[in-house]
Parts: C-alpha cells; sequence; structure tokens
C-alpha cells in the first residue's frame, strides 16, 4: 500500500484538475435542455475511466439518459466489487443565492475547510465523491496493486430517481455480477470523527394540483365568492400534520420499524452539538416530531415535506389575480417496513379527502425508493470499518442516514449482495442547495481510504 499512497499524493494536483473540468459540465438530468450535458459528461468519464486502466468501457443508452460500465478484470477466484456512482447533478437554482456560478467551480479556504474546499453544483452530489474511486483505482493500476476485480457502473438519472437503472441492471445482470456494492454518496459525521452509513430512509415523492376557476380571476370581482386554490392547499397540507408534528395520514406509522431504546441510546452518542446545529443554520430553534432528538428525527423517523409551492401572480409589483390553479411538489422520507407505493396510495386517498367540493384536485406521483438498511457484521462492513480506521486514525462510528439512495434496496434485490456507503462528505457541504462544495480534506482522504478496503476486503474473503 505505500506504492499506492506514494503514487496519490505524487499526482493529487492531477487529480485536482481534472475534477474541476468535470464540474464545469452542467449535467442536469432533471432538464431535458442539458441532455447533451449529461451524455457529455459520461463521454468525458469513459475516457478517464479508460486512461485509468479500465477495460470493455461503454455507454449504455437507456430511455433516458446513458450509464456508463468499465471493468478490470483480474482474476476468476477473486472477489468483484461493483463501483456505483452518478454524474447527474442537481438543478442549481436558485441561481442568485450562489456566491459563484454553480459551473464555474472555484476553491475557497474557510474555518471548516481551512485546507479549501471545491464551490460547484455537484462537488460533493456526487461528481466528487464519485471521482475518488476513478483516482483510487488508477492508483492500484499505476502501482500493480489491485487486489481483486472491479466494475464501475456509472449512472445519469440518480437525481431524477434512477427511472432506467434497475431495467438496464436486469437486462445485464450477468455482466454486473458481484460480491459487493461500494458508493460514496453518504457522508461522515465530522473529518476528525468518521462514520459509515449503516441505513437509508426511502422516499415517495409526488406532485399535487388544486384547481378552482377555469381561468385567474379579479380578486376584487370574485374574491369571496370562489374558491381560490392556493388558500385551500395551503389548508390541505397544513392538516397533513398535527400540533406534535406528526403525520395525520391514516396508517402512515403502520408499518414503522420501532428503533429500541437501547439502539437510539448508541445513536444519540454521536458527536453532536445542538447550538452549533442551530448557529450553522441561522435558527432560533429547531422542529420535529414531539418525543425524538434532531438525530433521530433525521434519521429513524419518516417525515413530510413541501419541496416547492406555486400558483397565481409571483412577479414585480402587484397583481390582484385569484389563481385559476395551485401547485405543490412534496415528499416523505420514509424509515424501515415502509412501502413507498402504500405510502404514495395512502397520501393520495387522504389528500382527497380534504379537498373540498368547490375545487378538482389531482395527485401525480414522480419517483420513490425503499429504505436499506445495511449490517455491520459482514466482511465488506469490517473491510470498510479497518479502511477508514487506518486513514483517520480511529474507528468509524456506524450511523443510520436522513437520505435516500433507492437504489441500494434494488442492488440488494437484483444482485442478491449488500452494498457498503462509504461517503467521505459532510451534511454542512450543502449538496442541494447554492453553495455546495467539497473539501479538499475529503477528496483526498476518499482517494486515500478506497485502496484500503480493496485491500482488506480481499484479505477477508481469502481467509
Amino acid at each position: 500500500m505505500n506504492a499506492v499512497q506514494d503514487n496519490i499524493q505524487a499526482n493529487k494536483e492531477r487529480y485536482l484538475e481534472e475534477l474541476l473540468e468535470l464540474l464545469k459540465i452542467p449535467s442536469i438530468s432533471a432538464d431535458s435542455a442539458y441532455a447533451g450535458d449529461v451524455r457529455k459528461t459520461a463521454e468525458y468519464l469513459a475516457e478517464k475511466l479508460k486512461s485509468a486502466g479500465a477495460e470493455h468501457v461503454k455507454i449504455y443508452d437507456t430511455a433516458g439518459h446513458p450509464v456508463l460500465y468499465g471493468d478490470k478484470i483480474i482474476g476468476d477466484d477473486l472477489p468483484t466489487i461493483l463501483v456505483y456512482g452518478h454524474y447527474d447533478v442537481q438543478p442549481p437554482d436558485p441561481l442568485d443565492l450562489w456566491d459563484s456560478p454553480p459551473f464555474e467551480p472555484v476553491i475557497k479556504k474557510t474555518d471548516r475547510h481551512p485546507e479549501g474546499a471545491i464551490y460547484a453544483r455537484g462537488a460533493c452530489d456526487d461528481k466528487g465523491q464519485m471521482y475518488m474511486h476513478f483516482k483510487a483505482f488508477e492508483a492500484m493500476m499505476q502501482t500493480d496493486s489491485l487486489p481483486c476485480n472491479v466494475k464501475f457502473m456509472l449512472e445519469g438519472e440518480e437525481e431524477i430517481g434512477s427511472a432506467n437503472l434497475e431495467t438496464f441492471c436486469r437486462e445485464y445482470a450477468d455482466m454486473l455480477a458481484c460480491d459487493v456494492v461500494l458508493l460514496s454518496d453518504t457522508s461522515v459525521i465530522a473529518n476528525d470523527t468518521p462514520s459509515i452509513t449503516t441505513g437509508l430512509r426511502g422516499l415517495s415523492y409526488l406532485e399535487v394540483e388544486v384547481v378552482g376557476a377555469n381561468k385567474d380571476l379579479h380578486s376584487g370581482v370574485y374574491g369571496g365568492a370562489v374558491a381560490n386554490p392556493l388558500n385551500i392547499l395551503s389548508k390541505m397540507i397544513a392538516r397533513m400534520k398535527d400540533e406534535n408534528n406528526r403525520i395525520t395520514i391514516p396508517g402512515f406509522y403502520d408499518d414503522v420499524e420501532v428503533v429500541s431504546d437501547a439502539e437510539r441510546t448508541e445513536m444519540n452518542k454521536a458527536p453532536f452539538d445542538l447550538n452549533e446545529y442551530k448557529q450553522f443554520l441561522d435558527i432560533d430553534e429547531i422542529e420535529g416530531e414531539d418525543g425524538y432528538t434532531t438525530l433521530e428525527r433525521t434519521s429513524i423517523r419518516p417525515t413530510l415535506d413541501v419541496n416547492g409551492m406555486w400558483g397565481g401572480y409571483i412577479g414585480e409589483g402587484a397583481k390582484t389575480v385569484l389563481p385559476s390553479k395551485a401547485e405543490a411538489k412534496i415528499s416523505m422520507r420514509l424509515v424501515p417496513n415502509q412501502d413507498p407505493e402504500k405510502i404514495t396510495q395512502l397520501f393520495t386517498e387522504y389528500f382527497n379527502s380534504l379537498a373540498p367540493a368547490s375545487v378538482k384536485v389531482k395527485v401525480k406521483p414522480h419517483h420513490g425508493g425503499y429504505p436499506a438498511v445495511t449490517p455491520t457484521d459482514t466482511l465488506e462492513y469490517k473491510a470498510a470499518h479497518m479502511a477508514m480506521e487506518k486513514t483517520y486514525g480511529k474507528a468509524p462510528i456506524p450511523q443510520r442516514s436522513g437520505g435516500s439512495i433507492p437504489i441500494v434496496s434494488m442492488f440488494e434485490d437484483v444482485f442478491k449482495v449488500k452494498s457498503v456507503l462509504l461517503g467521505f462528505g459532510l451534511a454542512t457541504d450543502d449538496i442541494h442547495s447554492p453553495n455546495e462544495h467539497y473539501g479538499l480534506f475529503n477528496f483526498y482522504k476518499g482517494i486515500e481510504t478506497i485502496p484500503y478496503f480493496y485491500k482488506y476486503y480481499a484479505e477477508l474473503k481469502a481467509k
């Protein structure tokens, strides 16, 4: 491993330059206007994967954005790691809240990142974290140190629900066969407190529409006599939580996993400063479901949140309009045992029941995914634990995440293997938000750690 680490140290500047070029490409999967840029990103990565030493590199078309594949098979008797990542990014809006253009990456030093952080859309989620695997693989290849087989599968639709990935995985299951899936789309507790994600929440994402009159109306002529869809939608959403911030959808909590008091106690031993949390977010007080801590609310409890709401006139100045239609996007984070399809149906039935006769409503499901929990007694988890302990100098803490990566449960269903969620970002990296960033410490620490995972995993499998 010394040769690998020396190789990494010698090439750090080049790694960074390549990542900055990657971050300049606006691979926004949600907007069809950027479809060409999504493909351009796949092509850029295909060339980098080839130059790193991968074989059979190919861009596969899907019904949506393409999937990139490549591999290096060095022995039929050796274990195989399937590296997953995504190269698409969230839309950068609202642009006026960025301190620098989202696709013109810059490096800034801050108190949290004294070594510097890259500010750009996709810096942490997931281009920076995904690209760590390219460079770790390259370092192993250049030093003839690759201890097992590796396959890469990189998609361009994760931010829109990975709509075509399961079809691809099932169609090419033989090509993708592996012993473990390795991905880095999660975070650590802090740069001095390593952690490994052992659980992810599921997701149900919907769009709702409330329609009143057949056109926008003058609020003076019709106000008070005709339903205002914005007013009604606001009331309907408000009724979806009670005074204790519990979701009121009938049956919503029926299947929620009951986490033991012992596990909750252990979970709350993770380093967490509530005052620092509030200060970072510039809020005076936290809010959430009664009876649970902040760490519990963001990991083992389900949620319902409005992600966007619109209707009527929102331009400059005043326009006294009574809107014809109001719409909102709503997401529900789910915990183990909750079925996203069932939750979507329960939401739809309840939402319809809340609507008065003066309006028409419509619920449009977008995408969802099942929760996932990864065990801590497997060889792959032990290898990840050993790798992090080696490079951080202290044992990592197992931690459930509040985010969702729906494809993790799909991988287990299709490939019959577990995943290792070996992320290196921070919760404060503003992913999905303006000024997303990724610390140089984290980028390089990931590159340094990943080869140790390969080493320890191969050794443990050989025993």
